[in-house]
């Protein structure tokens, strides 16, 4: 039979794809955005699809998965709390550069402002992840 806990790991690695390949994007797009201007453009929709993958993740952490005691839940509570912190960050630079792409400022010294947001967001995400590959294979959770 089905069971909903598995939504989580089903949802989980789309947000952590799409925020740091579009990172990556938007990296490259600084330095070859002259050469290849489609660049910036990519990273912009893979940052809404992270995004809306980051809520959909956080969203089916929150309501498909158990709580957990003791080590497990002090990592649990880290992971948790790294979710919501990369969730934040990229809810509002999304809102942002939406923002940056409607008023055609999307090439102001702004664009900078969100590239960072976006880095934090890749740390974080990254370090999320890796709390979340801690809970599965060092306390064996969804195994």
């Amino acid at each position: 039979m089905f069971d909903s806990s598995h939504f989580h790991p089903m949802i989980v690695h789309f947000p952590i794809a799409l925020i740091m390949v579009g990172f990556i994007a938007d990296l490259f797009s600084l330095f070859l955005s002259k050469k290849e201007p489609s660049l910036s453009k990519i990273g912009f929709y893979l940052m809404i699809l992270g995004t809306l993958g980051a809520i959909a993740a956080f969203l089916t952490g929150e309501f498909f998965t158990t709580k957990k005691i003791g080590e497990a839940g002090l990592v649990l509570a880290q992971h948790e709390m790294f979710a919501k912190i990369t969730m934040g960050i990229m809810i509002f630079a999304s809102i942002f550069r939406i923002y940056l792409v409607i008023a055609k400022k999307e090439n102001s010294a702004l664009k900078y402002f969100v590239i960072l947001l976006i880095a934090i967001a890749a740390a974080t995400v990254s370090y999320t992840g890796f709390l979340g590959g801690n809970l599965v294979y060092n306390f064996m959770i969804g195994l």
